[in-house]
């Protein structure tokens, strides 16, 4: 259970957060920098809206609210304040993992109860939370009878058209534009610049049996973004949405840091015994092969991995409803076999070496109740859920109660495809990572891997798949087939990866195998990269440009910079270091012909302080890794 070290809670009436008149109510964060405004505005039928300011500035616009429902009255108009309370809450808590090793929680809050002047009267209320790095809200719906929501009415108004980073689907790659040329169902986050010092990000917290949320730009306004669910939310008694969430940082780098925020908005941890919660570095066994997995579990002990998983194919064809996941019985198009998985993870066990299934949706949709008691008799430790359905209620509700069941069962989970986390790992942290992300299997390129950690990575973890050795010039098959694709990124900017990617579950050597691996040095660096850390800084960084993060982990810090498709020069300043010590740091960089190995990655170790700034320079694509560790 995360536990609470640090709390204050009050329940305080009329306090300085909290200004009102009969028609509008204004909550500001507690640095009082950030402030929400609820109106209820009577040139307009006393419809509902809310606008957000960030020091003065307009954030938002005057933004809508509400719903349209199915078979009755739209509830926006004719409202009236019925009550308010307040609340301010400063507390401090511990995850089970993560990218620090505590956060804080502190926010003012007020609860507007409003209610129809006219028939038929309904009764809802508002909560709105003013945080330091953001502000959020949600709706509380009272009902005793079904109700089906045809349509939010939430909007986010904008003064001018600003910048965004826009996708259209989980794994898109991110295009530069603005407000007014986003399409229909772009991806949260949305993340726009209001001004060098200034970066906004849209998206939902604790989505857990409500509709996804996307934003369509409006067909009448330009500047205005819109809700967008992913069908009808339906319910038969009073509900909470998802919380709705504008986060505010003076960086891109600050939005990645304080990204604790989703966290936030998400109850506390619901397992009460976490100790079997391991996240740890992972390889992919792709022979389906006794031998293979074999090789794969000497390869993980030798490299300081911590798991190996079994991906599509090992109980037949994933896409074939017909195939059993309770039983092995390997897909021929993918592998001849065999494959006696259940050596595998005892022989895995002698190496404290545990093992993961992939399980595609057809098999977990029939036998989820059936497999997950089965893995736990076998010694499994997680799985991978593979192409799972998203974006609708039944969809939402089905898979988050598809990982409590796992918990049940202290199985860890990984889901692939489409899913976007919304928190839901501070309260079920069995959630180690997800896709959602146009990770490695993509190769994609500086540009996509200097963007995401702005956008993307913003919304929590996600499992990009790293490669090392799938390029052209380690494997000539590669470069023989015209179709195939490679790792055009540098290796230090793949090493890099390690540390700016964060996934509790943090796969390595994607596209490899463990013959690829030629005893190169720089190995070394994969071998001791935590994947969950106790503080997370990013030093510099500029959307789709370049991006430098120092982690910490016990006394140790490891580094990773990369740059987009350019060439580049960078300072780093190392002053995130305690002052009076002394360090030393292993750099690795790239491109040394002198080095005699097929990657040619120069390590090199120099005392350091915090003083130390660091000149380097990039290759188009590059990067540098760095360990460094404080000089006993």
């Amino acid at each position: 259970m995360s536990r609470l070290f640090k709390l204050s809670l009050l329940v305080i009436i009329g306090c300085s957060a909290l200004i009102t008149n009969a028609q509008n109510v204004v909550i500001t964060s507690p640095d009082r920098k950030n402030a929400l405004e609820f109106k209820i505005d009577k040139q307009k039928d006393n419809a509902a809206f809310y606008s957000v300011k960030n020091q003065g500035n307009v954030i938002l616009a005057e933004s809508p609210l509400g719903f349209e429902f199915e078979n009755q009255n739209i509830l926006r108009t004719n409202l009236q304040i019925v009550s308010k309370s307040q609340r301010s809450v400063n507390l401090v808590w511990k995850p089970v993992y993560g990218e620090k090793s505590q956060y804080t929680d502190h926010y003012n809050e007020v609860i507007i109860q409003l209610k129809e002047t006219n028939a038929p009267g309904r009764l809802f209320s508002l909560t709105f939370r003013a945080y330091n790095e953001g502000i959020a809200f949600k709706y509380n719906i009272k009902t005793d009878q079904p109700v089906i929501i045809s349509r939010e009415l939430t909007g986010f108004q904008f003064d001018k058209d600003y910048t965004s980073w826009i996708a259209r689907f989980a794994q898109d790659k991110y295009i530069k534009g603005s407000v007014s040329k986003t399409g229909k169902g772009c991806e949260r986050p949305y993340v726009l610049e209001m001004n060098p010092e200034c970066y906004i990000a849209l998206g939902e917290a604790a989505l857990v049996d409500y509709a996804r949320m996307k934003f369509d730009r409006a067909e009448k306004d330009s500047l205005l973004l819109l809700a967008a669910l992913d069908g009808k939310p339906t319910y038969s008694s009073s509900f909470s949405t998802p919380w709705r969430y504008v986060m505010i940082a003076g960086s891109p780098g600050k939005l990645l840091e304080n990204n604790f925020f989703i966290l936030n908005l998400n109850a506390p941890c619901a397992i009460a015994d976490v100790s079997w919660i391991r996240p740890g570095k992972v390889i992919r066994e792709a022979t389906l092969t006794t031998s293979g997995a074999m090789a794969c579990i000497d390869f993980a002990e030798k490299r300081h991995l911590q798991y190996i998983e079994f991906d599509a194919g090992w109980y037949g064809a994933e896409t074939d409803r017909a195939s059993d996941a309770t039983a092995v019985k390997i897909d021929p198009a993918r592998s001849k076999g065999p494959l006696a998985l259940h050596e595998v993870i005892e022989y895995g066990k002698s190496k404290n070496v545990g093992v993961i299934l992939y399980v595609n949706q057809n098999a977990l949709s029939r036998q989820l109740d059936t497999i997950l008691p089965l893995y736990q008799s076998w010694g499994v430790k997680g799985v991978k859920y593979g192409f799972v359905n998203v974006g609708s209620q039944q969809s939402t509700s089905w898979l988050h109660e598809a990982i409590r069941k796992a918990a049940k069962y202290k199985l860890m989970v990984d889901i692939h495809d489409e899913y976007r986390p919304t928190g839901f790992s501070r309260t079920y942290p069995n959630l180690l990572t997800q896709e959602g992300v146009r990770g490695n299997e993509e190769m994609p390129d500086g540009d996509n891997n200097t963007t995401l950690p702005f956008t993307r990575y913003v919304a929590g973890a996600a499992d990009a798949t790293i490669c090392y050795y799938h390029r052209k010039e380690l494997k000539p098959w590669i470069a023989a087939n015209p179709k195939a694709r490679m790792v055009e990124n540098t290796c230090c900017h793949q090493i890099a990866l390690s540390v700016i990617n964060y996934s509790p579950f943090q796969f390595l050597y994607w596209y490899d195998s463990p013959k690829d691996a030629q005893g190169e040095p720089e190995l070394d660096f994969f071998d001791q990269v935590p994947t969950v850390w106790d503080d997370t800084k990013v030093i510099k960084g500029n959307i789709g440009e370049y991006v430098a993060i120092a982690r910490k982990k016990g006394n140790d810090w490891f580094v990773g910079a990369i740059t987009n498709n350019e060439a580049r020069k960078m300072d780093l300043q190392l002053d995130f270091l305690d002052p009076g010590k002394s360090y030393e740091l292993a750099l690795y960089t790239d491109g040394d012909e002198k080095v005699p190995t097929r990657t040619h990655v120069k390590i090199e170790k120099i005392k350091v302080t915090f003083k130390t700034n660091l000149n380097l320079d990039f290759l188009p694509r590059g990067g540098c890794a760095m360990i460094i560790k404080k000089i006993k």
